[in-house]
């Protein structure tokens, strides 16, 4: 009790001293006399910080006559589920909710999601990742939205995957829109099932203009994929994405770079996502396959995936722990990229686990590599580095040989 009255006395002061006896009018981003209720409340009540709540009057105001309207509510958001970081957090994003009329607004909405399986820690959950919601219509958006979204997936599980992950569905127009793109896909040729994917994976790719999906649907078949091809989704979701001048754009770079447009094509099709990365970014990693580790056009082409993976992150770092390697003849040399393909734990089995007593300091090394995205070493100075890091480990080993300690 003594500490929250402190708190409170302090709260005002605070206030009295910002707003009181100031002959400077106050600016947008700064509070009135006023608006110390709703500061109050937010601060004491909802868990914001100073800052916060002064963010938020600035845009809403609570009616100091009336405060046990917004009290109800966060007494009802506490029973269903949300911590007071949820409060917080929906408060930053919707304040409006403090107002909102429980039994006619909230009760129907919260009732209804978890009806479809928004549960427990579900409901806090899908409400922070579209506070639109809080706002929408219950009768004429947000179940006609779940009913239409029911037809095309055939399983909770799948639709309960789906809203979660784009819970923008909810309270989007997507009865209109969504059925008249899934019916020029289907029009097109595209089977129900791959329609469902498109849901599943990203239904944003299917929220277009219908003459861009036909488009789309129609240069892919053009590039040989077939509507049923397991693949021909991924072909898909890359071009709609992107005009057709930035596909031959593209092309361009990667003929620059010594492919055939049939090679390229070759590696489209084995991994659609390869073409997605922007055009500086294909080239820089070229740049470091071909120049750096001299790997052949065809490794590229039979292994797409390789455009990628980070050079900072993966590639470099790999690369130089194998040059190490290869440098104290513990390796006969790289060839191919199968190093670059595994999982991050079967290289570090394989490459560095397999070595770390015979070669000091090589995991260190690494690791440095990869934290630090200016480093790049070649030859003589990743040998020097090591050395560096072999010589402390070496050095912390003996001192705590000698004095019995760990380190």
């Amino acid at each position: 009790m003594a500490n929250h009255f402190i708190r409170n006395i302090m709260f005002h002061s605070h206030i009295r001293l910002r707003f009181l006896h100031s002959s400077v009018p106050p600016s947008p981003t700064t509070p009135t006399a006023s608006s110390s209720f709703t500061v109050e409340f937010l601060v004491n009540s909802c868990g914001l910080s100073f800052k916060s709540a002064l963010s938020v009057s600035n845009k809403f105001q609570l009616n100091d006559k009336t405060p046990q309207k917004p009290q109800s509510v966060l007494q009802f958001l506490k029973s269903h589920h949300f911590s007071d970081t949820h409060v917080a957090q929906l408060i930053v994003k919707r304040p409006q909710v403090l107002n909102c009329r429980i039994h006619n607004n909230l009760k129907p909405k919260f009732d209804y999601l978890v009806k479809i399986g928004f549960e427990g820690e579900l409901l806090p959950h899908i409400i922070l990742s579209n506070s639109e919601i809080i706002g929408t219509s219950l009768g004429s958006r947000i179940k006609p939205s779940v009913q239409f979204l029911r037809l095309f997936l055939d399983s909770d599980e799948k639709f309960m995957t789906v809203v979660k992950r784009s819970s923008w569905l909810l309270t989007n127009k997507c009865k209109v829109l969504l059925q008249q793109n899934v019916d020029v896909l289907i029009k097109e040729g595209v089977p129900a099932h791959v329609v469902e994917r498109f849901l599943i994976l990203q239904p944003r790719s299917i929220f277009q203009n219908p003459e861009k999906l036909i488009n789309a649907v129609n240069f892919v078949k053009n590039l040989g994929f077939e509507t049923t091809d397991k693949m021909f989704i991924h072909a898909f979701r890359v071009m709609i994405q992107m005009s057709e001048s930035t596909w031959k754009n593209k092309i361009e770079v990667m003929k620059s770079m010594g492919f055939s447009e049939e090679d390229i094509l070759k590696a489209f099709k084995r991994c659609p996502q390869c073409l997605s990365y922007s055009e500086d970014n294909i080239r820089k990693t070229l740049h470091f396959y071909f120049n750096t580790m001299k790997l052949e056009s065809q490794t590229i082409i039979v292994n797409p995936n390789l455009l990628g993976y980070s050079i900072e992150k993966r590639v470099r770092p790999r690369y130089h722990v194998l040059k190490v390697l290869e440098s104290k003849k513990r390796i006969k040399g790289m060839k191919g990229c199968n190093h670059l393909v595994i999982s991050e734990k079967k290289f570090r089995e394989k490459y560095i686990d397999q070595f770390i007593d015979e070669v000091p300091g090589l995991l260190e090394f690494y690791l440095g590599i990869k934290e630090d995205k200016s480093s790049v070493f070649d030859g003589e100075e990743v040998i020097q580095v090591l050395r560096g890091f072999g010589a402390l480990c070496l050095f912390l080993q003996v001192i705590s040989n000698t004095l019995k300690i760990g380190f």
